[in-house]
Formats: structure tokens, sequence, C-alpha cells
């Protein structure tokens, strides 16, 4: 979903991407559905792993609750959002968690803009 976001609000020239440590592939249907809901068509996108990333140093590494079992991934700046998993809530949860991505995002963007 903050990829989603970043591709929906970002500048031009500015890049999210999204990856994890163990993806499966496939993108959460509530996440999909969450999504829909802001106009946006999740149902294209896979699950990625880091493998799938350019393999290159970032500006920012934002990770969402990995605590020590994050794995490393060169970054000027890292940043750990604290956002628990949510595939296992119920949807009216899940589109919190997706709200409070979507804040993070745009709060990270107003940050890359004003820089």
């Amino acid at each position: 979903m903050a990829e989603a976001y970043g591709k929906l609000r970002a500048p031009d020239g500015v890049r999210f991407y999204s990856a994890g440590s163990s993806p499966s592939g496939l993108v959460n249907p509530k996440a999909i559905a969450a999504m829909a809901e802001l106009d946006y068509d999740l149902s294209a996108h896979q699950s990625k792993s880091l493998n799938d990333v350019p393999q290159i140093e970032y500006d920012h590494v934002i990770t969402m609750g990995c605590g020590d079992e994050c794995p490393f991934v060169q970054a000027k700046r890292r940043i750990d959002w604290g956002v628990a998993d949510p595939k296992r809530l119920p949807a009216k949860d899940f589109v919190k968690t997706r709200d409070a991505i979507g804040q993070r995002v745009d709060a990270l963007i107003a940050e890359l803009v004003v820089a």
C-alpha cells in the first residue's frame, strides 16, 4: 500500500518500491479492496522480495515494524514506522492501517519536496 500511495502522490522523479523478506507473491485481497476505495487498482501488483527491487543505495528505506528481523538494505536514511502487519485484521481495521500508511507517505513526500 505504501508503494501505491507513493505512485499516487509523489512528484515526478520520486520512486517508491515495496518488498518484503518473505513475500507470498500475492497481494492481500483486503489491501486490493482498501486501495480500490481510493481509486487505485492494486490487483495488478505482486508482493515482491527484496531481490526483486533494484539493488542500489536508496535515499530512504522505510521498514514497518520488523525490528531486529529486518534484512539489510543499503540506504542513506533508515526509518521504522512500526506498522503492524494488518493481514489478519478485519476490513475496517485494515482501512485504518491503510490510512496510517498514507499519512506517513504524505509526510515523507512533504519532507522530500522541502529538501
